[in-house]
């Protein structure tokens, strides 16, 4: 049976490049995000060329009937599915010190990149409980987290705090799921381009000038989806809970 990939906020960006890689791998992908179809048509494009079976649906995983259309939708096609990519994910619409941080912004980024990771996975590690094993393992779920799960922004806290907690959800759901061979990990990118980071590329351009990224250059999408790819893959069978950079080494410490 061909396995199937869900990845949400894939139609451009990290989630796009996990979503093709993962389609040039054999998978069967289903993509959800914010975007109309008629958006993100040149990405899907590209999918079919590339010979992947892709459902595209547009919603938000911060929304329980989104959420539930995408699982249903998938398994209706595909019969079941065997990959979780929460990749969906925003940062605030304005940067604004801690001290003056709003509540309405606290809630968007908290309710799309913590909440939405925390319910989707629900979702889909229940229907993955249902399904029989294919391979060596029931399931991956993976969590496209954040080098700022760790690393302090004060003009942007709501987005550490929501990555923060997308690397215990990742704990959490490994430690649940492990006995039903269920393997959970949480990439943590660093600074990717993306639409996210061009608004700030003059101050990574001059970061990376400076040798502070060992690795002295920007980290590319796909960077990303190979990692993603090896961790869908059964090459880490007694592994779960991890989190791993792709990060150009920045959180190597040193003088």
């Amino acid at each position: 049976m061909k396995k199937t990939a869900v990845v949400t906020g894939g139609s451009r960006g990290i989630g796009f490049a996990i979503a093709r890689k993962l389609g040039l791998e054999g998978y069967n992908v289903a993509i959800m995000a914010l975007d109309t179809i008629k958006e993100c048509r040149e990405a899907m494009d590209l999918l079919e060329a590339d010979g992947t079976n892709s459902l595209y649906i547009q919603g938000s995983v911060s929304e329980e009937k989104d959420r539930t259309r995408l699982m249903e939708e998938t398994v209706e096609r595909y019969g079941g599915i065997h990959v979780l990519i929460n990749n969906a994910g925003v940062a605030p619409s304005v940067r604004a010190d801690l001290l003056e941080m709003t509540e309405e912004s606290f809630d968007r980024v908290v309710g799309i990149n913590t909440k939405g990771t925390l319910f989707m996975s629900q979702l889909v590690a229940k229907q993955m409980l249902k399904q029989k094993y294919e391979g060596a393992k029931r399931g991956t779920i993976i969590n496209i987290s954040s080098i700022s799960a760790e690393v302090s922004s004060v003009n942007r806290g709501e987005y550490c705090i929501s990555k923060a907690g997308v690397s215990m959800l990742t704990k959490l759901f490994a430690h649940r799921l492990a006995s039903d061979k269920i393997y959970v990990y949480e990439i943590r990118p660093g600074i990717i381009a993306t639409d996210m980071t061009s608004t700030v590329k003059e101050k990574y351009d001059k970061l990376i000038a400076e040798n502070v990224f060992p690795i002295d250059r920007w980290g590319l999408p796909e960077d990303v989806a190979d990692a993603v790819c090896v961790f869908c893959s059964d090459s880490f069978l007694y592994s779960t809970g991890n989190s791993f950079d792709i990060d150009g080494g920045y959180h190597i410490r040193h003088l």
